[in-house]
């Protein structure tokens, strides 16, 4: 028994209602699809040869569904450069390029409702397991930039800052992001305490000694600024601005005055001259 053949205006109204919803589940993808106008539309519900509409459809439909394969296999490629970042850092994306595939499978199947849901959940995936890692990048620049300029100024830091340096390298490239951040709160901890035991008696020893240097002749005003900056800056628990500005104060180990010293060096004498020509 065969079945009856389909009624040409229930056919053309069907497929009006797909190019419709593919119009509409396609929007994320940035892609513009063709549609039968308005006027052709509203002739064709009302006209005597549904058919030959219909077949028009079939036609609108294969370059819709060609514009959205073609978006999605763009998309699909450069999700996978993507995940070859991601696992250069060990990051495993095995799921992610089998989910590709299964994007693009739908869509030439002409699913595309399905190939786009799909293709937004992997893209939501992909974009958070690479915000943890640019997070955990950042959050390591931060940090060994804070300990190299609290080297820089004679500051304690917590260890040799190359071997450090290359220890939390190789944890972010392993992947092993939940103990890397571990460490580097636990490091950040460490230097937070420091600066907040020694960075006030670093400002007020240097403040005395741009004082002395004022009354000597010296010219401290842009010091001075900065220092005051640096100042503030700390109030406001901004402790890397307020090293920061501490830096473009001038502020060596060897100038706080009062006996300070620079690390395996001798005590910093007077930078009247150094002020002066700067």
């Amino acid at each position: 028994m065969t079945n009856p053949p389909a009624d040409p205006a229930s056919e053309l109204e069907r497929r009006a209602a797909r190019l419709a919803q593919w119009a509409e589940v396609a929007r994320p993808l940035g892609v513009n699809l063709p549609e039968l106008p308005r006027w052709a539309a509203g002739f064709a519900r009302t006209g005597e040869d549904a058919s030959a509409w219909a077949e028009v459809l079939r036609g609108i439909e294969r370059v819709a569904q060609r514009r959205i394969l073609l978006a999605l296999e763009g998309w699909g490629e450069r999700t996978r450069q993507r995940l070859a970042r991601l696992e250069a850092y060990s990051v495993d994306s095995r799921l992610e390029r089998e989910e590709i595939d299964d994007v693009l499978h739908a869509a030439r199947l002409g699913e595309v409702p399905r190939a786009v849901a799909s293709y937004l959940q992997v893209d939501r995936v992909v974009a958070l397991k690479e915000r943890h890692l640019d997070q955990a990048r950042e959050e390591l620049e931060r940090l060994v930039g804070l300990l190299r300029d609290m080297a820089t100024l004679g500051l304690p830091v917590p260890d040799e800052l190359e071997p450090l340096e290359g220890e939390l390298e190789r944890e972010l490239r392993r992947g092993r992001l939940a103990p890397l951040k571990s460490r580097l709160r636990e490091l950040r901890a460490s230097a937070t305490t420091t600066l907040k035991r020694e960075l006030p008696g670093i400002v007020g020893r240097y403040g005395d000694r741009l004082v002395k240097e004022r009354a000597e002749g010296g010219r401290i005003d842009n010091q001075a600024g900065e220092l005051a900056k640096a100042a503030r800056e700390f109030s406001r628990g901004r402790l890397e601005e307020a090293l920061r500005h501490l830096r473009l104060a001038g502020y060596t180990p060897g100038r706080a005055g009062h006996g300070s010293r620079a690390p395996g060096g001798p005590s910093g004498g007077s930078a009247t001259g150094a002020v002066r020509t700067a």
